[in-house]
């Protein structure tokens, strides 16, 4: 039997949790809209880049400049081919652009909102399975060979996050896609005032550090360096990537409890650290 599958009145055969992943996502479309418009605020501000022969070249505009003037912000070398068709300045295109690193918006975009966010789903998602449908998680969890318990594990070994992305990036393409830039960011600016202000907050925590010489936080810290390693990480881990941060460390075997005590031995900033310790807690059982 593969991963998540169960039975429908004993005659069809569905995945009934990568349904419930997509009935999450589907209950949670405004705010990873909200999240979308937030994460776009300050685009317009910044100065716009194209890549010519190869090189990154800023053209001396800034970004919203050119989305007033109708010109396109990605070019001919810039890009993911399924961005392409986007109308100059809108929100689409945006996401084609190349940053002053030669970057793709849409990368950043994909680790810094897509990819947490999925991973928040299917933690939620799996969740409510595990409560809703204790005989099916528990079947599911063995098929993956995890313990039914560990969400984070099952999560990572039925492979619900790569399809659930897909629809996620319809999604906010299908709301924002063909939105004028700026009228994304008008949308964004009070969440990202707010997020602005959790970060500050969250700042001014520092996680509680693990007595030293424990074994098994020996054993923890080095899963969690070769999760660093492995998931190619910005140094010390920025706060928008918390989401791939966590990812990692339950990728690699790491329990809730474990995730905790190593984050202070890390090189992560305390927003960081603190954005992982609220995913956690979030996905934990009431």
């Amino acid at each position: 039997m593969s991963a998540g599958r169960g039975t429908v009145e004993g005659v069809f055969d569905v995945d009934w949790m990568g349904l419930l992943t997509r009935e999450v996502l589907r209950e949670r479309t405004a705010a990873l809209v909200a999240e979308s418009c937030a994460w776009a605020v300050g685009m317009s501000d910044q100065p716009h880049f194209l890549r010519s022969g190869g090189r990154v070249v800023a053209t001396g505009q800034t970004v919203g400049e050119r989305a007033a003037l109708g010109l396109p912000l990605s070019g001919d070398e810039d890009g993911r081919l399924d961005l392409a068709d986007a109308r100059p300045g809108t929100f689409q295109d945006a996401l084609n652009a190349v940053d002053g690193t030669g970057t793709v918006q849409a990368d950043r975009f994909d680790a810094e909102v897509l990819h947490p966010f999925v991973l928040e789903t299917c933690l939620a998602a799996a969740e409510r399975g595990r409560r809703t449908r204790p005989a099916d998680w528990a079947e599911l969890a063995d098929d993956v060979g995890e313990d039914e318990a560990d969400l984070g594990n099952v999560v990572s070994a039925a492979g619900w996050e790569a399809p659930l992305r897909i629809d996620a990036e319809h999604l906010v393409m299908a709301a924002l896609g063909a939105t004028p830039l700026i009228e994304v960011e008008a949308e964004g600016l009070p969440l990202s005032l707010v997020r602005a202000a959790e970060a500050a907050t969250r700042a001014a925590a520092v996680p509680p550090s693990p007595e030293p010489g424990d074994e098994a936080l020996t054993g923890a810290l080095f899963l969690a360096d070769a999760a660093l390693r492995n998931a190619g990480l910005t140094l010390p881990v920025p706060e928008p990537q918390a989401g791939r941060l966590l990812e990692a460390l339950l990728r690699e075997g790491l329990e809730a409890a474990e995730v905790r005590a190593v984050l202070a031995h890390l090189p992560v900033t305390a927003a960081t650290a603190a954005k992982v310790v609220a995913l956690v807690e979030a996905a934990e059982p009431d």
